[in-house]
């Protein structure tokens, strides 16, 4: 136990310390289809950083290592979208949108819904469940 504890920390720190590539990606180099498996994004606390003494009306800086890996799946065709509760207030679409663009992303889709097409979420509050078996997949 206490090698896995040592294990996490060595990690945490060497991937605190990267640097991230955080080019921009433009909207004619990002075309959505509609018909492509997609990939969730959480937005506060995954791909921003999130204070909950914060106002709703602010989404914090951007995280680099979710920006970078974000900013990647798209340049490789990867469908993505914003999966965040903020959107069943639809006045927060907008502010979304906007802290996308200063941030360097297209304008890629917005959600709180999951279908069919979604292959997969990055969360920081999801747990992984095995398919069929009801067992948790943990480190």
């Amino acid at each position: 136990m206490l090698n896995s504890i040592k294990k996490y920390f060595k990690k945490a720190k060497e991937e605190a310390t990267r640097e991230y590539s955080l080019e921009t990606i433009s909207d004619e180099s990002y075309e959505i289809d509609k018909t492509k498996p997609w990939t969730g994004v959480d937005l506060d606390g995954t791909l921003a950083y999130y204070e909950r003494s914060a106002s709703s009306d602010m989404i914090g800086e951007p995280v680099p290592a979710m920006m970078a890996f974000v900013k990647k799946m798209i340049k490789h065709g990867t469908r993505v979208k914003i999966f965040t509760a903020r959107v069943q207030d639809p006045e927060q679409l907008p502010i979304i949108r906007n802290w996308l663009k200063e941030n360097g992303l297209p304008e890629i889709e917005i959600t709180n819904v999951k279908d069919y097409y979604m292959h997969r979420i990055y969360d920081d509050r999801c747990i992984q469940v095995e398919e069929n078996t009801g067992r948790l997949i943990t480190d």
